[in-house]
């Protein structure tokens, strides 16, 4: 019997399969070339800036707003730091600090018009959950007014918004349907703690 040898680039084999023939063995199979594969490296995590500000909670009397420095990150326009700085305020808190806001609310947006007026827009948990009560009430909005105009100058006032919609208040007592400005007698300034407050 007589095997036809190829020409060129399959000669080897050929070669291969008449000697495996004649001594009753099977050829061996050509083994496929692999290509190096490099997986890319992740770009390195850029750490987030961090600024100073005054956040907002409960005083000792509890009638008031005491005001705490807190490290928060760092956003580069006027509406990007004021989403951060409610999105810190909105954090749970150890004692002896008590928040006015209710566990739960999240930060939806953050707008901010021509004139200086911000729209926050939370989600329904700043209504359904709040605990009632003028007092309260009023310190949950300051708290609010305060947190994004004490720390972003360029906004002087604060409407709150829920799931996108004007309200008429939070929880019956005052009024949410303009846009609010801070006011200094609700503010009782303690002496600042700074700590790190970062939003994950």
């Amino acid at each position: 019997m007589a095997l036809a040898l190829g020409r060129g680039r399959g000669r080897s084999w050929d070669v291969q399969c008449v000697a495996a023939f004649r001594h009753g063995t099977r050829p061996l199979r050509r083994q496929p070339r692999h290509r190096e594969s490099t997986v890319p490296r992740e770009a390195p995590t850029e750490l987030a800036r961090l600024t100073t500000a005054t956040l907002f909670y409960v005083s000792d009397d509890g009638e008031r707003l005491m005001g705490v420095e807190r490290n928060v990150v760092e956003g580069d326009a006027p509406v990007e730091q004021a989403r951060h700085v409610l999105e810190a305020q909105f954090l749970g808190v150890e004692p002896p600090l008590t928040s006015t806001i209710p566990e739960g609310t999240l930060v939806r947006a953050v707008y901010l018009t021509d004139r200086g007026d911000a729209f926050v827009n939370l989600s329904r948990e700043i209504s359904s959950k709040h605990s009632g009560g003028s007092l309260s009430e009023l310190l949950t909005v300051y708290t609010i007014v305060n947190a994004v105009t004490v720390n972003v100058p360029s906004i002087r006032a604060v409407q709150i918004l829920i799931e996108g919609r004007e309200v008429d208040t939070l929880a019956g007592h005052v009024d949410l349907r303009r846009p609010i400005t801070p006011r200094a007698g609700w503010v009782d300034l303690a002496s600042p703690e700074v700590g790190d407050i970062t939003v994950p």
